[in-house]
């Protein structure tokens, strides 16, 4: 049983990629024989916030630690209420700037409990669910990330990620039958973002920025320059603006603000529309990250492929067979 959040989590929209294979719901069965305790690590971080802690603090504490999200832990209910995220921090930034001369009292003051209501909800994954009703609700509710629990005692034990799911399933693929749409491309297959591409410039304010990650649920938008031919100049990532006290003025221009860049960066990594998905799922497990940009010879930015179009394609779109 899972309870799904209502806060604002980033992720790209999804279209639906139907194959005709023989094997093509392999990976989908795959899931639904894993559970989430299969991913559990054998070691890892994860950063625990009490609700008590204030939310400037606390979004620090994320960049420093180089994470995300972390559940949160109230003191007076002895138990995990919910997760703070990157996302959250973006919101309020968005909803409570008003100019470098005045502070934003809301994120320099309050402490997490006080935006229970706004930023926080329960969300929760338990060790048995299987990993197919995890990605499906990642999916479905356009999320990246859900903290797994452990029913027995209530402790999150980690976090359930795209890149974690993608990466287990990559670890057996050499082991399982082989669908023949692995070997066809993008563009075929159709999946990614290839219309309505979210972009900013390097001249764009940092505020307006803001506003397409509010508005467009999106975590990362390429910066492209002002010649009207949208070639790639590098990312702006969520993470980026937290780094350096960025966010107290959001006025300054996107070039500016990545000059606090966090050394987390992930750098900007591209791809063709007519690469292989084995290609493209081979890239973004080895590079470990979210999302590449696809881009034509020139560079021109064409679309977006992140791991979530990847999972939608492997997993979901290939139907329910009933197989478990």
């Amino acid at each position: 049983v899972f309870q799904v959040p209502a806060v604002l989590d980033e992720l790209d929209g999804k279209k639906e990629t139907h194959i005709e294979d023989p094997e093509y719901n392999v990976y989908t069965r795959f899931m639904k024989s894993h559970r989430c305790y299969d991913l559990v690590p054998t070691s890892s971080k994860l950063v625990v916030f009490d609700t008590s802690l204030q939310v400037k603090k606390a979004f620090f504490a994320l960049v420093s630690n180089g994470v995300r999200a972390a559940p949160l832990w109230d003191s007076k209910k002895q138990c995990f209420v919910g997760m703070l995220t990157i996302t959250d921090f973006i919101n309020i930034l968005h909803r409570y700037y008003k100019s470098p001369l005045v502070q934003i009292y809301e994120l320099e003051e309050h402490k997490i409990e006080t935006w229970r209501v706004v930023i926080m909800s329960d969300v929760f994954l338990s060790l048995s669910l299987s990993l197919y009703d995890a990605v499906s609700s990642l999916l479905k509710h356009k999320i990246h990330r859900l903290p797994v629990i452990d029913p027995l005692t209530g402790n999150t034990l980690y976090i359930l990620t795209h890149k974690r799911i993608l990466k287990f399933l990559k670890l057996f693929i050499s082991e399982m039958p082989k669908p023949g749409f692995l070997s066809q491309t993008l563009e075929e297959l159709n999946i990614g973002t290839f219309h309505n591409i979210a972009v900013v410039h390097s001249d764009t304010p940092l505020y307006a920025a803001l506003g397409i990650f509010v508005d467009q649920r999106v975590s990362a938008l390429p910066v492209v320059d002002e010649n009207g031919e949208r070639k790639l100049i590098y990312y702006l990532l969520y993470i980026n603006l937290a780094a350096e006290k960025t966010y107290n003025n959001l006025d300054i221009t996107v070039t500016k603000a990545l000059q606090h860049r966090s050394q987390y960066f992930e750098g900007v990594l591209t791809c063709r529309a007519n690469e292989t998905l084995e290609a493209i799922i081979n890239r973004l497990v080895e590079a470990e990250v979210h999302r590449l940009v696809i881009v034509d010879e020139q560079e021109v930015v064409k679309g977006i492929v992140s791991l979530s179009d990847i999972l939608q394609a492997l997993v979901l779109t290939s139907g329910d067979d009933g197989s478990a």
